[in-house]
């Protein structure tokens, strides 16, 4: 089969800046193209049009047309007109794209179309309860009522997108993946006691505005604890501050802050190391569609204390292989964090059934073959029947 990724996003130093939606579509790659299919990344807003192979996936950069007014269109017309050549010369059998801003809104190529959720911008301001620009909705929706199938990587987001889009159709749950041995415990990193790490982006959304009032909390009943902080700062959408990290060290009580440490945004290939450091992982959000950053604390054997909102439980078993707390609770929330700090033996049991999940569940592996049998069900029902 082959199978083709439209994107405005991908990890690769010559493609700009990428987030989770690129990297699960690398790593969902990597599956499929260890199972014997063949990948092609469409990544649009680029510098230039370029393409090139690499690792096993061909490449094909994409400039966008700059029309005061008709940019998006035309770029849309662009692409479809790509992928069709690619159909035609039998390189594209299917084509995956996100939800988020519905860019294949008006692309209609000669193959099948499959919209993955992994939460559109609708979705992201309806659980941040703030308005959504009307154009985004249109095409989002637009763009789900045009696909030929409809995946989501949690039951919570697919069932939050049927309703705020008033949709009737099915969506198929496959979540993300990672490369489990790529993320596998190394038994010759040193823990640092007491060290709780949160890593992602530091904005609202995720809760990073409650972090520093539940490690007030944390620290007032363990003194050597200390919290560590890797990601890339942003502005706040509600307030307007440049600086979420500014509106942070606001909150932290003056004898905390010394035990705090931002480390600004850490290399992917080197964000291993952090994790493997650390006693126990926080991830305190109010919004996700089935986050990464919590499948890779959990691949290295993590002890998480997690948010318990809607896609939580897809992830986390609360009190088997992790802890889920609403992030308002600081009080709960940091008396989880500091039951973890303090017994040692916790920690490894929950470490080890996170491990165990994340191979039977999260795996490429395991993601990759559901992804292709999915793949091939939607083309063996588009085929003209005898």
């Amino acid at each position: 089969m082959k199978i083709a990724f439209l994107t405005s996003e991908f990890p690769h130093p010559n493609l700009g800046a990428s987030g989770g939606i690129g990297t699960s579509i690398l790593n969902l790659s990597k599956g499929l193209l260890e199972q014997g299919h063949e990948v092609i990344v469409l990544i649009y807003g680029q510098k230039e049009d370029s393409s090139f192979i690499e690792n096993g996936i061909s490449f094909y950069q994409i400039k966008n047309l700059k029309i005061k007014g008709f940019s998006r269109f035309f770029t849309q017309k662009k692409i479809q007109k790509l992928v069709n050549s690619l159909v035609k010369n039998n390189q594209v059998d299917i084509l995956e794209a996100p939800d988020w801003t519905g860019f294949t809104s008006n692309i209609k190529p000669n193959c099948p179309v499959v919209i993955r959720l992994n939460g559109s911008d609708t979705y992201f301001c309806h659980l941040d309860q703030r308005p959504v620009k009307f154009w985004n909705k249109f095409h989002e929706k637009k763009a789900l009522q045009n696909a030929d199938a409809l995946l989501s990587v949690s039951q919570y987001t697919a069932d939050v997108t049927k309703e705020i889009f008033g949709l009737q159709r099915h969506f198929t749950v496959i979540p993300n993946c990672i490369d489990v041995a790529k993320f596998s415990p190394d038994s010759q990193s040193t823990i640092q006691d007491n060290t709780i790490l949160y890593f992602g982006t530091l904005i609202r959304k995720k809760g990073l505005l409650e972090l520093p009032l539940i490690f007030n909390e944390v620290y007032k009943k363990n003194k050597q604890a200390k919290l560590v902080l890797i990601g890339r700062d942003t502005s706040d959408i509600i307030s307007g501050n440049s600086s979420t990290w500014e509106m942070m060290q606001a909150l932290f009580d003056k004898e905390v802050l010394p035990n705090v440490s931002y480390l600004g945004s850490v290399p992917y290939d080197k964000i291993r190391g952090n994790i493997s450091a650390a006693a126990v992982c926080v991830f305190p959000t109010f919004a996700e569609a089935l986050p990464v950053s919590w499948i890779e604390a959990m691949a290295l054997q993590k002890a998480i204390v997690a948010s318990d909102i809607g896609w939580a439980t897809e992830v986390i078993d609360d009190n088997i292989n992790g802890f889920l707390v609403h992030p308002k609770n600081h009080l709960e929330y940091a008396d989880k964090i500091v039951a973890l700090l303090e017994n040692e033996g916790l920690r490894i049991q929950f470490g080890a059934a996170a491990r165990e999940k994340v191979e039977q569940k999260f795996s490429i592996a395991v993601v990759a073959q559901q992804s292709a049998d999915f793949y091939q069900k939607i083309l063996n029902d588009k085929e003209p029947k005898a």
